[in-house]
């Protein structure tokens, strides 16, 4: 079966998978390809996507540039297994595009993960995977979304990930700036993001119809904008002004704790034990309502985490151990209307079963427990409400317009008789940095 035939068939299928499935579910069972970031098998753990120059930078890189992306993941079998990953070049909403492989990368259409350690002084035993590209034997030729995944070598039937990245040919010239949404009553909660967009030495003839527009927070896709269109053409230049569909809840800092150390309580965690089978359990102190609190700034990593053990001078990723992380949220009587979820990147911003918290009544509040790796974690919470769709975080965290966020915007373009979407501008900007 030729590649595009097995990308349609693949999405063809992902389609009733995901219709005939619940939201709920944690893993695809029947390693159905997901163009999302998404982890496909439980032993998989710790997952990081990055910029080789910051760990908390989004996966993005510059088709003439030389940034590098790493990507890497622990395996908690504690068995070598060989795993090799390959890219799905895709449209705008990450659908698939139509481009043939051998259209959008020269050199090797799959690389093999050869870079691994066994983890060492760890209750947990695993394997740390780890590998860097682009490589010499493999290039990116066009621009746009790319979808990255993970499968046991040999098999590209047995997914164990997938994730999300962009590859942009700088073609525009971004300004933007951010105030308080303008009306509408929420001047004190949103933050609007007005923009102008230039051409550089480049024709867009029928921007209404051929540009497209995404705008992300904090590198989340979940909430992502899309399809805005220009508020009205100047020659050239496309400017984005006082538009809604530009405004974003500011939201609040993200939460965080700190189990860098097993050994020592830090402000956050109240309790650190081992049971029977020496499994680590670290108890948060319980978290407060934010959403009738006044604004109030610490410096947070916008969801991110960092992996640490503070208590060794080796290699982190193969020296820190895993823990069970209990969470508690004080709530007088469970929502009749919805659920509430952990969010953050240490979900992968997946409202699921893993990250869905249950009503204690006994405590009065809702708790959850996650497994994670030793290190400084950023979180928030969030109501997915039903029959809506995303999760409300102004429930437990409020919104407040002068929070700082990161954020993207991207500009693709499809070139009139061609069949994909390049990636043709790319800024970031944060709210507090100029």
């Amino acid at each position: 079966m030729e590649f595009r035939n097995l990308l349609t068939f693949l999405f063809t299928a992902l389609s009733i998978f995901v219709s005939a499935q619940s939201p709920e579910e944690d893993y695809a069972s029947d390693n159905v390809l997901r163009y999302d970031d998404y982890v496909y098998k439980p032993n998989i753990r710790t997952v990081l996507f990055h910029d080789v120059r910051w760990d908390y930078s989004a996966p993005v890189m510059s088709l003439r540039g030389n940034e590098s992306i790493e990507l890497s993941f622990d395996d908690t079998d504690g068995d070598l297994k060989r795993y090799a990953l390959t890219f799905v070049h895709c449209n705008a909403d990450w659908t698939p595009s139509d481009l043939m492989q051998s259209e959008y990368m020269n050199g090797y259409m799959d690389l093999n993960i050869q870079n691994y350690g066994f983890s060492k002084n760890t209750i947990q035993k695993y394997v740390h995977h780890s590998i860097t590209f682009p490589q010499q034997g493999l290039q990116f030729t066009k621009s746009g979304n790319y979808l990255l995944y993970v499968y046991v070598y040999g098999d590209r039937s047995q997914l164990v990930l997938s994730r999300r990245m962009l590859v942009y040919d700088d073609k525009l010239f971004i300004t933007a700036t951010f105030h308080q949404q303008i009306g509408g009553g929420e001047q004190y909660k949103k933050q609007q993001l007005d923009f102008e967009i230039t051409p550089q030495g480049y024709d867009l003839n029928n921007p209404y119809r051929d540009v497209k527009l995404v705008i992300t927070q904090n590198n989340r896709w979940d909430n992502a904008v899309t399809d805005i269109k220009p508020t009205f053409v100047q020659g050239q230049k496309l400017v984005y002004s006082l538009d809604e569909a530009s405004c974003f809840p500011g939201g609040n800092e993200f939460r965080y704790f700190d189990i860098r150390s097993l050994r020592f309580l830090t402000e956050r965690t109240k309790e650190i034990y081992r049971d029977a089978d020496l499994k680590y359990y670290v108890n948060l102190h319980p978290d407060e309502n934010w959403s009738t609190k006044p604004y109030l700034f610490h410096n947070d990593i916008n969801g991110g985490f960092e992996i640490r053990n503070s208590e060794t001078l080796g290699n982190m990723e193969v020296e820190a151990d895993y823990a069970y992380v209990n969470f508690f949220l004080p709530y007088k009587n469970p929502e009749s209307k919805g659920n509430f979820y952990i969010m953050g990147k240490l979900t992968d911003w997946r409202m699921n079963r893993n990250s869905k918290m249950t009503y204690n009544y006994k405590r009065g509040g809702y708790e959850a427990t996650l497994y994670l790796k030793q290190g400084y974690y950023n979180y928030m919470y969030v109501l997915s409400e039903d029959g809506k769709k995303g999760g409300n975080g102004t429930v437990t965290e409020g919104s407040h317009w002068d929070t700082e966020n990161d954020y993207n915007i991207l500009v693709y373009h499809r070139k009139f008789g061609t069949y994909y979407d390049q990636l043709i501008g790319y800024k970031r900007l944060n709210t507090l940095r100029k």
